[in-house]
């Protein structure tokens, strides 16, 4: 078969392409696929390319030549892999109704490329595979089932177009959300969280301030707003520089506001938001908490309720492993609280859920006891304060009179953390919630923030994508609108059966590999693939998969 230059026109502009034709055998006839798009022949004119279309012929000519002398079919430089996958975020997402809300930007924009492909296909890639954006382009988008038409320079001002108006996006998708599938306001979770970036550097929007992973890097937060089943409804950006403590007070007005929501707001936070004006803004706006508690901060009394054997019951897995112990108590609890200048002690009612995780405490316990050697063995080698690093809390370190300090270990600090290894403390004023809803609360919220960090790539891998503030914008929007998809399907699809990470090594692993006249799957055997395969009848399993059977996967209905 050959190539040849295809020439279309399009709004007053003259689009070219590179065209390949092949046989397809299931059709038993000639078919045509995109072998490169060139854009538009004004554009190649400003490039000082008088005639694009005579230009680019020869180049096709070469191709056509090339192939003609090719007496043995070689490898090419084009994977033949496909990532399928992401079909199910792609009927969500034709579902919602949003390519026509996406089209109204052309009314006032000159785009030279389709807005809603460009931020689909951006979201599917980041689903099937995470990287930066330089690799999105050349390496994931070409191998995505849908060919798309936009060069990398257009990827980039696609990018900073939707990240400056980021919540005109999220609002578009809440509001389709609410339509078509529904949310439930009449409880909602907010969560926040901050994404560093390794650059010495600040600007106005990358600033330093306090990171979750204790770095010293410029850091950017963002704020989630969620339903009752966590879906997310809203997503807020501010600078890193600004404390989370009271930014997420503001954020979480903002959201309400912006989304029409007068129901009751649960604040959920790890132990970093954990702090007496949270609790107390949340109880004076009728709203509610959930938080993470410093088990080794507790009172005496409280760290005897902790250490008490009684009460506790088990959560096992279906093969009798115990996954953690429990138990749960309901009392009033003292906070101090700034009122009019002052300080003032209240007592709220709150629920307790507390946990002890076995996996987890050997691993806190093997971590504790490697600190401890490294700790002991800089003592003996009289090392600086600053060598110790996270070892050092397990150090006194006392003057000696002008004399050099006197370094020794703190047996006290390393009791104290061994002895609280593997405990978890939830607190909230739910005390209706039952301690399985008030876990699953908690580690819900947790696996939507593992799921960013699962899908964003290191940041700095190329400046040109991060060194504008609307560029990171946009990219957290796509990683905002892939959680969205995938929690979409989740929930109102498959009924929250399955775990995000079984959702998400599925949208990764789904591959098919082109052969001489068929695809080969090339995904592994899954419980969850083969349960999927069922419920949506569509043949995910097959060995072979033909091109109809993969549109019709695509085509799918949910």
């Amino acid at each position: 078969m050959a190539y040849f230059l295809k020439i279309s026109n399009q709004k007053g502009r003259t689009y070219i392409s590179i065209v390949e034709s092949f046989y397809n055998p299931d059709k038993k006839e000639t078919a045509h696929r995109t072998y490169k798009s060139l854009r538009s022949v004004e554009y190649w004119k400003k490039k000082r390319i008088d005639d694009p279309i005579s230009y680019f012929q020869k180049e096709v000519d070469t191709l056509n030549s090339e192939r003609a002398k090719e007496g043995v079919r070689k490898i090419s430089d084009k994977s033949p892999t496909l990532y399928l996958g992401y079909f199910p975020l792609k009927s969500i997402m034709d579902k919602l109704k949003i390519k026509k809300y996406v089209d109204y930007f052309k009314l006032t924009n000159s785009f030279e490329f389709d807005l809603f492909e460009l931020l689909s296909s951006l979201t599917y890639a980041r689903s099937v595979r995470p990287c930066s954006k330089w690799k999105t382009f050349h390496e994931v988008l070409p191998n995505l089932y849908h060919t798309y038409n936009y060069s990398y320079d257009q990827l980039l001002d696609g990018l900073s177009f939707i990240g400056n108006d980021y919540e005109k996006f999220v609002e578009i998708f809440t509001v389709q959300l609410k339509s078509i599938y529904g949310t439930d306001t009449s409880k909602t979770y907010f969560d926040c969280t901050n994404f560093y970036f390794e650059i010495d550097r600040e600007d106005d929007f990358r600033r330093k301030g306090p990171s979750k992973e204790f770095r010293k890097d410029p850091i950017v937060g963002l704020g989630l707003l969620l339903d009752s089943n966590q879906i997310p409804i809203g997503m807020k950006m501010y600078p890193g520089n600004e404390s989370e403590k009271p930014v997420m007070r503001d954020v979480i007005s903002n959201l309400k506001k912006q989304n029409n929501i007068t129901g009751r707001t649960i604040h959920v936070a790890d132990k970093g938001l954990n702090c007496a004006q949270n609790i107390a803004f949340s109880k004076s706006n009728g709203d509610g908490y959930l938080f993470s508690k410093s088990v080794k901060g507790l009172s005496a009394k409280e760290k005897q309720w902790v250490l008490l054997e009684q009460d506790f019951y088990e959560k096992k897995d279906k093969n009798g492993k115990v996954l953690y112990r429990y138990k749960s108590c309901i009392d009033k609890f003292p906070y101090d609280v700034e009122h009019e200048g002052k300080t003032v002690t209240v007592h709220l009612t709150e629920k307790r859920l507390l946990t002890y995780n076995p996996t987890l405490a050997s691993k806190k316990k093997y971590e504790i006891n490697r600190m401890v050697e490294k700790a002991k063995s800089l003592t003996l080698s009289q090392a600086k304060k600053n060598d110790f690093g996270e070892s050092g809390k397990y150090v006194n370190i006392t003057d000696n009179k002008g004399k050099k300090a006197i370094v020794s270990i703190n047996q006290d600090a390393i009791d104290k953390d061994l002895k609280f290894a593997g405990y978890n403390l939830i607190v909230t004023s739910e005390i209706k919630m039952t301690d399985d809803d008030i876990y699953s609360t908690y580690h819900n919220l947790w696996r939507i923030e593992e799921s960013f960090r699962i899908m964003k790539s290191d940041l700095d891998a190329r400046p040109v994508f991060v060194s504008t503030e609307e560029c990171i914008k946009g990219h957290f929007l796509i990683c905002y609108l892939s959680v969205l998809l995938e929690r979409i399907f989740q929930f109102k699809v498959l009924d929250n059966k399955y775990s995000s990470s079984d959702i998400f090594n599925f949208l990764k692993d789904f591959k098919a590999v082109k052969s001489e006249s068929k695809y080969i799957n090339t995904t592994t055997y899954s419980i969850f693939i083969d349960n999927l395969s069922k419920k949506l009848d569509l043949p995910l399993t097959n060995y072979f998969l033909s091109e109809s059977q993969i549109k019709s996967m695509f085509n799918f209905k949910l």
